[in-house]
């Protein structure tokens, strides 16, 4: 584990798919999914260079498909350590010939990772390095802890988005994306239960938030921004000790899609040498 730090929080992460693995308070407290098995071990996996899932677990490009599992490719590769501070980290993994077999194109995905006082700031950054067009999409997938670590009941915590969002989610058959479904959000308010994930992630495919608070009305909140992302997913398993707040740069094949990869919703097509960023921001507040 790579590990940095300011006197007010203290990061942890495994260059095996770049992923912030812990977060602790100035108190020491743990922000991040616990991990336990029956429900995700995962903490908070990086979303390249798809978001979501592929019908079949393939994707066209000309006359070939190719196989790629949910959420791409890096969640699973270990990166390499470019840079390092007390409070900054830069992880870096480039195109192989593994890579290759799934993904058959010339890349740098870098994640940063710096803390300011209170916050931590996650950077992800994709550069077409080869001659051809290069087709990315980016994601976050980070698990906070559900009910955070301040004493107040898991029946309390709740999402309080930037902005109103009145606008249907969409639905999910089998990961892909289906038809609509009314938003569960109160004006702003999202008020967290285990029923609201019975039948998979909340999914907005256009959402009008770029930030929202999230934890109990009495106590320390997690402050989540994020930039230019359209897409949002909120996900746990009913009875977890977590919930994931995903900003997203693209999202899950629409069920029955059959173009190439160009053609995914969300997909960016970068010219050679042109770099994508996206970021997202979690600070502990009160």
């Amino acid at each position: 584990m790579i590990r940095i730090e300011s006197p007010l929080l203290a990061a942890q992460i495994n260059p095996l798919g770049a992923e912030l693995s812990s977060l602790r308070d100035a108190g020491g407290r743990e922000l991040m999914n616990p991990a336990d098995p029956a429900y995700w071990t995962a903490k908070a996996p990086l979303l390249f260079p798809i978001v979501g899932g592929l019908r079949d677990d393939r994707y066209w490009l000309g006359e070939r498909s190719y196989e790629m599992a949910r959420h791409g490719l890096a969640r699973r590769l270990t990166f390499d350590l470019v840079a390092q501070s007390a409070e900054r980290v830069l992880l870096r993994l480039t195109d192989s010939e593994a890579t290759r077999l799934a993904y058959p194109f010339a890349f740098t995905f870098e994640a940063e990772y710096a803390i300011e006082g209170t916050a931590l700031t996650m950077t992800l950054s994709a550069t077409n390095s080869g001659d051809t067009d290069l087709p990315v999409s980016l994601g976050y997938h980070p698990a906070f802890a559900w009910p955070l670590p301040y004493g107040q009941a898991r029946e309390a915590h709740r999402i309080l988005f930037d902005a109103d969002e009145p606008d249907d989610l969409a639905t999910l058959e089998d990961g892909l994306i289906g038809g609509a479904r009314p938003s569960s959000v109160e004006g702003r308010l999202l008020q967290l239960e285990d029923a609201l994930f019975e039948a998979d992630a909340l999914v907005w495919l256009n959402a009008r938030s770029r930030g929202c608070l999230y934890g109990a009305p009495e106590g320390p909140q997690l402050r989540i921004d994020w930039s230019e992302m359209p897409a949002l997913g909120i996900w746990t398993k009913p009875g977890a000790p977590f919930v994931c707040i995903e900003p997203w740069d693209g999202h899950a094949d629409p069920a029955g899609f059959y173009g190439e990869i160009w053609d995914k919703p969300g997909i960016h097509r970068l010219a050679p040498g042109e770099r994508l960023s996206r970021w997202m921001r979690v600070d502990v507040q009160g």
